[in-house]
Order: structure tokens, then sequence, then C-alpha cells
């Protein structure tokens, strides 16, 4: 069966088909939404063939659902229907945890996306947690994100934002407990070096675990998926 994957972000939509070694990209931006998104993609794989889709959301996914629109891009997200505007089965999960999928190697990972905000997921013997630690407060009435996110970095320079990387990933090890960390999105490149207990990811790794969802015979569970039947 052939995947497209497209991994939706606020500065642009990348997509890829399993089986192929080219990956495509377009713009996105604060006025994307959800129907000229299918429209841009739809225009740009009009030479692939595929049988379904993964779409990587940028915001919370429950019940294989968009929960909530997304901050950085334009409306109509919420309650959009995928399937039928592709004409394809499609799988919703959100970008981070899609990235943290094609990441994971085992027992009890926590992945940290450092881009436009900070996305987070962990994968815990094969259960996959999607989390919003992004918005939790961290300083002066700040929150994760707005520290080591994006604007974090411009606000404050390389420097203190890497400072506050470390700082932020220390506290949510001690809290977590994971076996290790990933270290995903397109900042990673501007660290000096890896916190401890880290290794570096790679913005493929979302393309993987979209392919995972419908390639393996059961994807791994979210808990709630987990729970039912016991």
């Amino acid at each position: 069966m052939n995947i497209l994957v497209i991994d939706i972000g606020g500065t642009s939509v990348k997509f890829a088909l399993s089986g192929v070694e080219e990956s495509r990209k377009v713009t996105s931006g604060p006025d994307l939404t959800a129907q000229q998104m299918v429209q841009t993609v739809l225009a740009q794989t009009g030479d692939w063939s595929y049988d379904a889709v993964t779409l990587g959301y940028p915001g919370p996914v429950l019940g294989g659902r968009i929960a909530k629109e997304p901050v950085n891009l334009g409306p109509g997200w919420l309650g959009f229907d995928f399937e039928a505007a592709f004409g394809k089965p499609v799988r919703l999960i959100n970008d981070a945890a899609m990235q943290a999928l094609g990441s994971y190697a085992g027992g009890r990972m926590l992945f940290l996306g450092l881009g436009t905000g900070l996305g987070s997921c962990a994968i815990y013997d094969n259960v996959i947690c999607p989390m919003e630690l992004g918005h939790l407060p961290y300083r002066k009435g700040r929150t994760f994100e707005m520290y080591v996110g994006q604007a974090g970095m411009k606000k404050m320079g390389r420097r203190r934002w890497q400072a506050s990387v470390i700082d932020v990933v220390a506290r949510l090890q001690a809290a977590l407990l994971p076996d290790y960390v990933v270290l995903g999105g397109g900042n990673v490149r501007r660290l000096d070096g890896l916190p401890p207990g880290c290794r570096a990811g790679d913005n493929d790794n979302a393309f993987a675990g979209g392919f995972r969802l419908w390639e393996m015979p059961t994807a791994p569970p979210t808990p709630g998926e987990a729970n039912r039947g016991q």
C-alpha cells in the first residue's frame, strides 16, 4: 500500500510518498486553511499514486479527530472532512507524535520538537502519549514554549535560548523519567551540544512515523485505545 504522508507546519507543508526518495514542500503561513492545504497538496502530487493518507497536524488530535484550531495557520481545520477531500482513507496524528513515532526505538522515550513552538510526545512501551508540555508554566508567567520556541530564541539570543533548552529538558527528564530523549525540530541544529540523555532526531522521521501508522500490523495505541477491552 502506498502512503502519502503530509507534515503540516507553521511555515511549510512537507509531504512524501512511501517508496519514493523525493519529498516535496510548499509554503504555509497564518492564512492557510484546511481546504487550501488539500488543494495545494493535490496539485503538487498529481504524478503520485497512493492508497491512503497520514496527516501530521500542528495541534491536539483526540480520537483521530482534530480537537482545536491551529495557532499558526488559518481557520477551518476543526471538523474538516479530509477523507472526502482526498478521496482516500486518512489517519490524523499530532505532528510531534508523528515524528516521535518515527524516532522511537523501544522503551520509554520522550520526544521534544524545537521549532516554532515546543512539540512534545512520549512513547512508553509502544503506547503513544501525545502531550502539550510547551504550554506548561515555566518562568515569569511564561510557558516552556515561550522560552525554547522560535520566539524565545529571537528575544533572548542563541546562548540564553540554549541554556533554557538544557534546563527545560532536565526538568522534564526529572518529572517524566524517560529512558532517553529525542530532540527533533528544525532548531536542534542550533545547539552546540546535546543535553545528557538526549539524541538528535531528524525531521524526516516524521515521514517514517506517518508510514508506520499504516505499515505496522497494529499501530502503537494511544492510552485510551490501550485500555479498551481490559
